[in-house]
């Protein structure tokens, strides 16, 4: 690697480190504003600011280049599906402890590893399986009989993490032909629509102006953990980053911790670990099998 390359990588490692850490706060953030608001009304709040503060970033640069795509159909599902994702991800931040939720949520990149050998019918080599297995023991570990996570909050988070794996494939597969920007554009407004349809209906006015403070700070987490990763994945290849995408759960117990005064018990942050290390081993496989078919195709 050539010190121009390694210096990008290190600049795309940073800025995701820095993603995580933002998207970590905007959870614990979450938590704390659902606690007395409406989710739906936090959720409208979270995307009209992102929506805002895109536009205002981009637009003057772009004008209306910004609203040009390939596949409006794919930008629509992908808005969609991160809608989807994000309700089910405030509810569960409403019942479930901000690192005990990270981890869990964090499975979708095993979750995905499944889905290409069934759907896509690509062949899976058996240390992989092992590390899928590995996720899947981690989170047996954190939701296990006798702990206050064995609940029905568990099927919201097991949703979130089915829906979070079909739209992390469908933003791999935009990727090759769609402007990241571009996209974050589209997302940002698509979540705008969808829940300003369902505010008549459950609008509340937040309580003082600590509320609208936070509810502010959420639009604008969730604005720079966005450009962040894109900035990231601009420099770095996405199986490199993905290791240190697991460094949110760390900042997600920081937060649960400074905010609620909560820390996992022991056997929580082993299935935690152990969710953490078999995702990053997963993404470590990934690059050593890209780097061995790269060499074999040079020779």
């Amino acid at each position: 690697m050539t010190p121009t390359l390694r210096l990008a990588s290190l600049q795309g490692i940073g800025f995701a480190v820095l993603a995580t850490a933002c998207f970590a706060t905007l959870d614990t953030t979450t938590r704390h504003v659902s606690a007395g608001l409406s989710v739906l009304v936090a959720l409208w709040f979270r995307y009209a600011i992102q929506a805002v503060i895109t536009t205002a970033a981009v637009w003057p640069g772009r004008g209306r280049r910004i609203l040009q795509t390939q596949h409006p159909r794919f930008q629509l599902a992908r808005g969609m599906l991160l809608f989807a994702c994000s309700i089910l991800a405030f509810l569960s931040l409403k019942y479930m402890p901000v690192g005990e939720f990270t981890a869990i949520s964090l499975l979708a990149p095993l979750v995905i590893t499944l889905l290409a050998a069934w759907l896509l019918k690509e062949k899976i080599r058996p240390l992989r399986w092992l590390l899928v297995l590995g996720g899947f023991v981690g989170t047996l570990i954190i939701i296990r009989p006798g702990s206050q996570h064995l609940d029905w909050t568990v099927l919201l988070l097991l949703m979130l993490v089915g829906t979070n794996s079909g739209f992390q494939l469908l933003t791999s597969k935009m990727a090759k032909t769609e402007d990241p920007i571009t996209t974050h554009f589209y997302t940002g407004w698509i979540g705008t629509a969808m829940a300003s349809l369902l505010l008549p209906f459950v609008w509340e006015m937040p309580a003082d102006w600590t509320v609208w403070l936070q509810l502010l700070l959420m639009g604008v987490l969730a604005s720079i953990g966005h450009f962040l990763l894109i900035l990231a994945y601009g420099r770095t290849p996405a199986a490199t980053l993905t290791p240190y995408l697991y460094t949110q759960i760390g900042f997600a117990v920081l937060g649960g911790w400074v905010v609620f005064n909560h820390l996992p018990d022991p056997w929580t942050f082993a299935g935690m670990g152990l969710v953490a290390l078999c995702g990053a081993l997963g993404a470590w496989l990934t690059v050593r099998e890209s780097r061995i078919a790269v060499q074999a195709a040079q020779t």
